[in-house]
């Protein structure tokens, strides 16, 4: 089962996720969206919890409001992290997280520490705690039909924006041979109806030279 909850610290809200126990985190190091970011408390025990980013959104600049928010539930979900006061939290992107066959179940290393980022927690936030849970819905998650949707719908979104640069850089394409034909024809027939100087006569001509 995988326990979400909403976030309203953003407009719109975000979804953050966690597993309902350590097998099911196994499951979410393996399905976890590439873009979603990881959290867990940093040399203890925790939950594993997961923010599904937002469209747009980066997640080395994630508003504090909302780091705040997965923060403080990753921080309520440690049986001894919950306990103490200043603590760090770990966060980083899910594809970076790094599974091998001799780890225990739910232990995770990572691809580049250079992708890990620290948030300090000075202390448990009961008000953003209890906003975030009542939020809660435990729902049974089939992560194999799910990847293979998302992976359906940003291959779909890919072709798009492929097509739609395709269809603008051939408007651009003949937008610019329209403008080259134009300026062709332009200075084709500029002179054509310029008025002519008169021929000088003989005697003009010889005057010019005395």
């Amino acid at each position: 089962m995988v326990l979400f909850f909403t976030s309203t610290a953003v407009n719109p809200p975000a979804t953050i996720y966690m597993g309902k126990d350590k097998f099911e985190n196994e499951d979410l190091i393996k399905y976890a969206w590439p873009q979603d970011v990881w959290f867990h408390v940093d040399k203890l025990s925790s939950a594993h919890v997961y923010l599904r980013m937002p469209e747009g959104m980066a997640w080395e600049a994630i508003p504090e409001a909302l780091l705040i928010d997965c923060a403080q539930l990753v921080k309520a979900n440690s049986i001894e992290g919950n306990k103490k006061d200043n603590l760090t939290i770990i966060y980083t992107p899910a594809d970076n997280l790094k599974k091998t066959g001799d780890m225990a179940v739910g232990q995770v290393s990572f691809h580049n520490d250079k992708r890990v980022k620290r948030v300090h927690v000075p202390k448990r936030e009961n008000p953003i705690v209890n906003r975030l849970n009542k939020t809660k819905v435990e729902r049974e998650v089939d992560h194999e039909q799910e990847r293979i949707e998302r992976i359906k719908k940003e291959n779909a979104a890919k072709r798009a924006a492929a097509a739609a640069k395709k269809k603008a850089d051939a408007e651009l394409a003949r937008a610019r041979e329209a403008e080259k034909a134009a300026r062709s024809y332009d200075n084709l027939f500029s002179g054509e109806d310029e008025e002519e100087p008169p021929a000088q006569s003989v005697q003009e001509m010889m005057e010019d030279f005395m």
